[in-house]
């Protein structure tokens, strides 16, 4: 069970997120910086309890209008080797110390616990408090099996559309070859029946879905995709 102390984290998470943002092909300018508000998310545990999860929902009120992002990140207590790029930036925690922050969608604890969680062998945690789960996040998966952990390193692309990861597979892996993972990062609103289920609307060659909450400053709640489990020749990207 992942742990979230009460503490200080300098700078802190809005702070970079607000600056690596921007670099993103899929973010939305509005011409000004970003403006960010924390709209909701969830947590993942690590089984082996050395890298914090977390599923970030941040709103963008810059410009005079709302986006809400999805923004996955995972904090380490040492540079993950071969992700230098995806690196969002250190900061210092008030008990762990330096913490490195990288975008999720790169890093390959954080992808291999997001497909648990889609079929069903992981359980998405509250936000905030340990040892909470968070039911609100549902899912489901009807595509063929994976193993506990990833053989290998995810390929992660980012275009204006989102984030497609191809996952590696094949037969020495034990995982299904040609099975890729998009992630939306714009989020927009739809419901359960939209998002979940096989008869859900969504994209062609979709064996699994998750699906998620988030409300803005207002206090509209909304829910959409967070991400979807594709056959080969069906990325978005």
């Amino acid at each position: 069970m992942a742990m979230i102390y009460k503490t200080t984290m300098k700078p802190g998470k809005l702070e970079l997120v607000s600056s690596w943002l921007p670099t993103r092909p899929w973010y939305v300018p509005t011409g000004q910086a970003p403006e960010l508000d924390r709209s909701g998310g969830f947590r993942l545990d690590d089984p082996e309890g050395e890298v914090g999860i977390e599923f970030m929902v941040l709103t963008d009120h810059s410009g005079g209008r709302e986006t809400s992002y999805l923004v996955p990140l995972t904090y380490r207590g040492a540079p993950l080797d071969g992700a230098g790029a995806a690196l969002v930036g250190t900061s210092e925690h008030g008990v762990l110390g330096t913490r490195w922050i990288y975008d999720g969608a790169h890093d390959p604890v954080l992808m291999g616990q997001l497909l648990a969680l889609i079929q069903g062998r992981a359980v998405a945690q509250d936000q905030c408090d340990s040892g909470v789960s968070d039911p609100t996040v549902t899912a489901w998966c009807d595509g063929p099996g994976l193993p506990a952990a990833l053989q290998g390193w995810p390929e992660a692309t980012d275009t204006a559309r989102g984030t497609d990861v191809r996952l590696p597979g094949g037969t020495e892996s034990g995982t299904a070859p040609g099975l890729t993972l998009a992630l939306t990062r714009v989020l927009r609103p739809g419901t359960d029946e939209q998002a979940d289920g096989p008869g859900a609307t969504g994209a062609v060659g979709a064996v699994g879905r998750l699906t998620a909450g988030w409300t803005t400053l207002d206090g509209a709640a909304y829910r959409g995709l967070f991400a979807e489990l594709r056959t080969a020749g069906h990325a978005a990207a």
